[in-house]
């Protein structure tokens, strides 16, 4: 029992000790964070962004959180934090850029999915389509290939919440899957 009890305990303790060093200018340890988080903050931008832009934006977040990284109260919050400042990266990267859906998903080069593969294309426009918190759950474990526990430690979600999301998101993505095959 105090095995399952102390893994936790010491990734908590790892992720602060890692933050901490951060926050005190350790270029490696902002390294780690970035090597440990970036699939999440490149799932929450994948999911709201058009592909092309994501990799830039994911940059812009990581050196975001670098400059506000004193303003982080609580380390082990890392994750819900730089999750917080991807979204609004790529909020407001929507509103200077003031993007037009595509219609054709063929129109665009998008270099994350192959052109020639359009059922990827069509599932990531469906992904999209679904509500917020669905939406991040299913691009982390579907496009990302990460499992419920990690996208429950890297986002700060309770892996019941994970396990629900991904259970609701796949019900919505295969109603709307089956309204777009008739």
């Amino acid at each position: 029992m105090s095995d399952r009890n102390s893994a936790p305990a010491k990734l908590e303790g790892e992720l602060r000790d890692v933050v901490v060093a951060a926050r005190a200018g350790d270029n490696g340890a902002f390294a780690e964070l970035y090597r440990r988080f970036f699939r999440m903050v490149h799932a929450v931008l994948m999911s709201r962004v058009p592909s092309g832009d994501v990799d830039d934006l994911a940059q812009e977040v990581f050196l975001r959180a670098w400059r506000q990284l004193h303003a982080l109260r609580d380390p082990l919050a890392f994750g819900g934090w730089l999750r917080q400042i991807a979204l609004h990266q790529s909020a407001d990267h929507l509103r200077r850029t003031h993007y037009t859906e595509q219609l054709d998903p063929h129109a665009a080069a998008e270099p994350a999915i192959a052109p020639n593969c359009e059922e990827a294309w069509l599932l990531l426009a469906e992904i999209r389509g679904l509500p917020e918190a669905y939406r991040e759950t299913m691009v982390l474990r579907f496009v990302e290939g990460l499992t419920g526990p990690e996208i429950a430690e890297l986002t700060g979600l309770t892996p019941g919440s994970v396990r629900v999301n991904l259970h609701r998101g796949v019900e919505m993505l295969r109603a709307r899957l089956k309204g777009v095959t008739r």
